[in-house]
């Protein structure tokens, strides 16, 4: 699980790199694809971090 916090991690200092970049540049965040698709990947590794963590929390009967 922790492999999957820092790869989350990382991919959300990428976004976040993104988005200053595009708002420097003037650039909407909507209509940056690279940032759209950057906000996909994060949102996918948060979904799979909550249910690994979720599946660990029932397991111990927290």
């Amino acid at each position: 699980m922790s492999n999957l916090l820092r790869k989350l991690e990382k991919e959300r200092q990428e976004l976040n790199k993104l988005g200053e970049q595009s708002l420097k540049q003037s650039i909407r965040l909507s209509d940056n694809q690279e940032l759209q698709e950057q906000s996909r990947k994060v949102d996918e590794l948060l979904v799979r971090y909550e249910r690994t963590r979720r599946k660990r929390h029932r397991r111990h009967g927290r």
